[in-house]
């Protein structure tokens, strides 16, 4: 039997290809006309209170190689808390835009800043440009109003540039490798809290840590586009510090419980200590396994998921984490009366793109809602409507809705991550991958 094509589709997908092709040598020219395959680092000290919020440059360093996106260079993949461009001093163009949450950001809205002031470590990667740039890094605040900005100028041959990753790199090996750095998002496994003779435990943790996140679609299924690195960061103490049962413990990052006074929370402020153990190796994102049993975690939007190896819930917790981390999601879950439930105001729309105030719902997900669906989604209609519009979300159990009943983004117990969450995750890795 012989199969008729038309030649329309024949051609149609010949220009579709070509179209492709061309765009790739286009993102690859640009990139190769501004960077050199070396990243930049810059460390930043955001410090200040609940009222005033400044910026300080720290340090700059280079590594051997650029492991992130070379297309798109110019796009914000999320809104986020805080954002960077880099401009030619020459030229005043853009090339090259990124954007990050931050742990002092958090800080910001706890009590603590209306009485105190405090300053957090923060590290980002960017591409290490041929000539000189300017830097212009911004912070915003929930109503998305900017709250601190700093511009500097970066000389690419100035010596005090510290060059990191060429000896010393810290042991590693690849747990899922995919393809190089260039075609692949580089994902970073970090031991916390293991001494030298527990790294082969630290292993077996790490890929369980793989299988953890790839459990879950879209992960699953976009598994190609991953590499997975584990890195054995030595520790003196076995554990991590859990200040409210007074056990301190010397690790690789001094992570800790009790963040905030929230017993869960799990994270670190040695941001920079983070980024000395990877130097010389390829990285993106970064995943911290915890060597204890204790439940709790945290994720920060381009900048960290950690989490307990070794409790029960490992697995959905760190897919959680990790859907914040790498996919900007925010929390579904919400609590009446919770004391974080002002976090978002209800007059803006948020950039987590799983939760909406309303503002902006066109933004959102809007187009997957069949026509029939009743907004707000009446929680006794759950079964009919995977995808609706649920309120109760980001913390606040009015006036703000979520896309699902449930989610990986909202309880532990839910076997994986909404329709809506997928989507983002998905739009999220294609645009790292996808010239």
């Amino acid at each position: 039997m012989q199969i008729f094509i038309p030649t329309n589709f024949i051609m149609n997908r010949l220009i579709l290809t070509l179209t492709l092709c061309i765009a790739y040598i286009i993102n690859i020219h640009a990139f190769n006309i501004n960077f050199t395959d070396k990243t930049l680092r810059v460390d930043y000290i955001f410090a200040g209170n609940a009222n005033q919020q400044t910026i300080y440059l720290d340090e700059l360093s280079s590594l051997p190689h650029w492991a992130g996106r070379r297309g798109r260079m110019c796009e914000f993949p999320l809104e986020g808390n805080g954002q960077i461009i880099m401009r030619n001093v020459k030229t005043g163009d853009c090339i090259y835009k990124t954007s990050f949450s931050s742990l002092f950001q958090e800080w910001v809205a706890t009590d603590e800043a209306q009485q105190v002031n405090r300053s957090f470590e923060n590290t980002f990667l960017l591409p290490y440009p041929k000539d000189s740039v300017e830097i212009e890094i911004t912070l915003y605040g929930a109503d998305k109003k900017q709250t601190s900005q700093m511009k500097h100028i970066v000389d690419p041959t100035d010596i005090l540039i510290h060059e990191r990753g060429i000896n010393n790199i810290t042991p590693h090996k690849y747990i899922v490798n995919s393809g190089s750095a260039e075609q692949c998002i580089d994902v970073v496994v970090l031991a916390e809290g293991y001494r030298e003779d527990e790294m082969e435990r630290f292993y077996k943790d790490a890929e369980r840590a793989a299988e953890s996140i790839f459990h879950y679609e879209p992960f699953t299924s976009m598994k190609s586009k991953f590499n997975i690195i584990a890195v054995a960061s030595p520790s003196i103490d076995s554990g991590v510090t859990v200040p409210r049962k007074n056990e301190w413990k010397d690790t690789a990052f001094g992570s800790n419980y009790d963040t905030f006074y929230s017993e869960r929370y799990l994270t670190t402020s040695n941001i920079k200590s983070i980024h000395n153990a990877l130097a010389g190796i390829p990285y993106e994102h970064i995943i911290i396994i915890a060597n204890t049993d204790e439940y709790g975690g945290g994720g920060i939007y381009n900048s960290y998921t950690l989490t307990s190896a070794h409790h029960s819930t490992f697995t959905p917790v760190l897919a959680h984490e990790f859907g914040h981390s790498f996919g900007g999601l925010g929390d579904e879950y919400f609590y009446e009366g919770d004391v974080m439930e002002e976090f978002y105001p209800l007059n803006v729309e948020p950039w987590e793109q799983n939760i909406t105030t309303l503002v902006d719902f066109s933004s959102k997900w809007q187009d997957m809602l069949p026509n029939d669906t009743p907004q707000p989604t009446p929680v006794d209609d759950r079964d009919k409507y995977d995808i609706g519009l649920y309120e109760g979300g980001g913390y606040a159990f009015k006036g703000i809705y979520r896309p699902a009943y449930d989610c990986r983004m909202r309880t532990n117990d839910y076997p994986e991550f909404c329709k809506v969450c997928q989507r983002a995750l998905s739009r999220i890795i294609n645009f790292y991958t996808e010239e």
